[in-house]
């Protein structure tokens, strides 16, 4: 499961995008709470708390983000290790348990439109996202490492209530000594629809390959509904997240809110 919650997958920007596509600058803070409950592939029961907040910077043609998340996990095997969304060197793993909190993964993204889309044609967004390794390694909450993810999203828009999108990414994964890990593949898509001029509704399903061999990679299914307070998209929004595979979580929920100035 990648815990990241939805500021990670982009989605808590999505609903607010028709809103500001053709308006002046803004920026916007933002924080959401995530809790995520399953055994991630490691045969223990383990419980991740993820707070992420951030700061956006967004115009017609950019969008520039910084997310800064704490993390709180229980049950986590001595030797595992959470990575960008997911647990790693699990084969490794002991009886012994670790409860460790402290400042997660530092993330960095900016998306450029190159293509608005007209018609049936949808608009092109170019990616790129960083994963500083801050997280403590000891600790078990980070790998220490910094990953690099390149990409390209597609934006559509049926009439003015249904926006589907997709996004295909290649992350290059950070390895650390002895960690045997490798690149891989993340994709996801999905629908958001305007039921009312305040609420949005999305479905979603957000996969990766496994950045550890001989493991099950993510795959999720998410819902999200999204209540907008004001028209520049300031809101909150209420997900839940289901795990589909043995890589992900059993579920996962989540409560945020952002302000758009």
């Amino acid at each position: 499961m990648r815990f990241r919650s939805l500021v990670g997958v982009g989605i808590l920007s999505l609903w607010a995008a028709a809103a500001v596509a053709h308006a002046a600058p803004r920026f916007t803070v933002g924080n959401v709470p995530s809790y995520y409950q399953g055994n991630f592939g490691t045969g223990s029961h383990v419980n991740i708390f993820y707070d992420a907040t951030y700061l956006q910077f967004r115009n017609r043609d950019l969008r520039l983000k910084l997310m800064v998340p704490y993390i709180s996990v229980s049950g986590l095997p001595q030797g595992a290790r959470l990575t960008g969304g997911g647990i790693v060197h699990r084969s490794g793993t002991t009886q012994s348990r670790n409860n460790a909190s402290g400042l997660g993964d530092i993330w960095l993204f900016a998306h450029y439109t190159v293509y608005q889309g007209t018609g049936l044609l949808p608009a092109v967004v170019p990616y790129a996202k960083i994963k500083f390794g801050t997280a403590s390694v000891a600790n078990g909450l980070g790998t220490g490492r910094n990953d690099y993810e390149i990409g390209v999203g597609l934006d559509e828009t049926i009439g003015t209530r249904i926006f589907p999108f997709a996004h295909l990414g290649y992350r290059f994964v950070g390895n650390p000594a002895g960690g045997y890990l490798h690149n891989i593949w993340t994709y996801d898509m999905g629908t958001s629809f305007v039921a009312t001029p305040r609420n949005i509704l999305t479905a979603m399903f957000s996969g990766s390959e496994s950045e550890q061999p001989g493991y099950a990679g993510p795959a999720d299914i998410i819902f999200a509904w999204n209540y907008n307070v004001t028209r520049a998209g300031s809101g909150i929004q209420l997900y839940a997240d289901k795990g589909l595979s043995n890589g992900s979580a059993n579920y996962g929920v989540g409560l945020g809110a952002q302000v758009v100035f």
